[in-house]
Formats: C-alpha cells, structure tokens, sequence
C-alpha cells in the first residue's frame, strides 16, 4: 500500500497532479494517444469552439457570466444579455481562449508548466484570479466539462480512427478531462 500525504495533496498542485495521474492511470500512453491526434482535432477545433458557444448561449445561467468585463478583455463591456450576442467582440476574445485551450491541451507537453496552465483553467473561473466580478458556479463549471467531454468523445469518434487508435484516445481524454475537472473543483473548495 502506497502512503500519500493527504494534506500535501492540498498545498503542493505537483503532489497533488502526481497522486491523480498514478491513480487513473494517466500516463505516457495516454499523452501520445493525445498528441497523436492533434493534426486531427486541430482543423475541427473551431467547430468544437462555436458548439460549446452555441450550448453557453442557449441558457441564461451560463451566458450571464460573460457579462462581466473578462480579464486581459479592453474592448467594449455589453451591460445586458441582449446586448451580448455570439458575434459580440468580448466573446470572440473567450472563443480565442478555448480554442488555445483546446489546442494546448493536444500539443503541450504535460510538464509542471502544462500542470499549473490546467490548474490556472480552474481558478480563473473564480474570484481567486482573473476578474474579481467573474464568479462562476461549481455547478456551472460542471455542466461545461460534461459537455466538452461529450463533444470530445463525439469529434475523437468521428475521425476515422483505427479502432485500437479511436479507444486509446477516447479513454485518454477521458482520464485528461478528470483529471483537469479535479484542477476546477479544487479552486471551489472553502479555505
């Protein structure tokens, strides 16, 4: 039986990330099964942008929170959800940060830097950083990774694949996405 340190699990984010990928097994196999389908995802990485886009709009409780001035943002603010459409300039500024999101995740090396650019994924969702006003629920956050892993697995499975190629990605996203909804959840915490 291997000893972790239960409360180091909270203050060190390498102990912590360490810890998460030895138990679900996410592991070099996993990151080239990621890698390799790079040149795969990255032209369909717009449709995947806009599909997240079209979902956040399509309910209030989600489009709200991108009322709010977004951190690096120094366009106009919209001051109601009328006023901010898709074709708004403040969320084609966040289509931009998905779609680098979403292409980091398939190119970068998964090294502290890429471990503490996930972690970051997860705070800036919070008062913790970025914009002071940008508070968004747990429930919320939520609800957005279960459909991004949807639509994913949907993309991942429509790429012609080889069968052995199309599992190999599919269930190394899976564990990634676990693993970087635990990088969300952990920010929620109370201190």
């Amino acid at each position: 039986m291997k000893s972790i340190d239960e409360r180091r699990l909270e203050s060190d984010l390498d102990y912590r990330f360490g810890y998460l990928t030895e138990f679900v097994g996410f592991g070099e196999g996993d990151i080239a099964a990621i890698h390799a389908a790079a040149p795969h995802l990255a032209p369909l990485v717009p449709a995947l942008v806009d599909a997240v886009y079209d979902k956040l709009f399509s309910y209030d409780a989600t489009w709200r929170h991108f009322l709010p001035r977004q951190s690096g943002y120094e366009g106009a603010v919209p001051t109601n959800l009328r006023e901010l459409t898709q074709d708004h300039e403040q969320i084609q500024f966040r289509k931009q940060h998905l779609g680098r999101y979403l292409v980091a995740l398939v190119t970068r090396p998964y090294d502290a830097k890429m471990v503490a650019y996930l972690d970051r994924v997860g705070q800036i969702h919070t008062p913790k950083a970025g914009s002071e006003q940008l508070d968004v629920p747990l429930v919320q956050m939520n609800a957005l990774m279960g459909f991004v892993a949807d639509a994913l697995n949907a993309t991942i499975q429509g790429l012609g694949l080889d069968l052995d190629a199309e599992r190999r990605t599919v269930r190394a996203f899976s564990k990634l996405l676990w693993l970087q909804n635990d990088l969300i959840n952990r920010h929620y915490q109370a201190a």
